[in-house]
């Protein structure tokens, strides 16, 4: 097992997990934690900050500040609930769904680019295998929490 740790290791530092900053759109810096918050939002519909919280894994108070630095960036806007006033529902605002599209464009391409050195059976290979172990990875919960 400690090979294929290493190995996820080694994906993890490539897919820049570990930076401070994972992506830059227009001059403005977006960490890894605020690109999969903005990711969420944009593919639920009108979620509740509990939801994306939930989806994430995080935990509700970390979740806050992160939503309070995206709405300072002017990315998510966060209003009460019709139905239920201490809920709060979250939407990309037009400059965040530019910077989500920016994002999702420059995974896409990086994603391109790793998989023009394969074969079409290699990167049918790959990407079942990721889901495989993605799959294998929900039944069993997270690591070290």
């Amino acid at each position: 097992m400690e090979d294929v740790r290493h190995v996820l290791q080694l994906i993890t530092r490539r897919f820049g997990f570990l930076n401070k900053n994972c992506c830059s759109v227009g001059g403005m810096d977006v960490s890894l934690t605020q690109s999969h918050i903005l990711y969420e939002i944009g593919r639920q519909h009108r979620p509740s900050m509990q939801q994306i919280a939930d989806a994430l894994g995080m935990d509700i108070t970390t979740f806050s500040r992160q939503i309070q630095s995206l709405i300072r960036k002017k990315l998510v806007k966060k209003t009460p609930s019709d139905l239920d006033r201490r809920v709060y529902i979250l939407e990309l605002t037009t400059e965040g769904k530019f910077v989500a599209a920016a994002i999702e464009q420059q995974v896409q391409d990086y994603l391109s680019q790793i998989f023009s050195h394969m074969n079409e059976f290699e990167k049918e290979t790959v990407i079942r295998s990721l889901k495989l172990l993605n799959a294998c990875m929900e039944k069993t919960g997270f690591c070290c929490s």
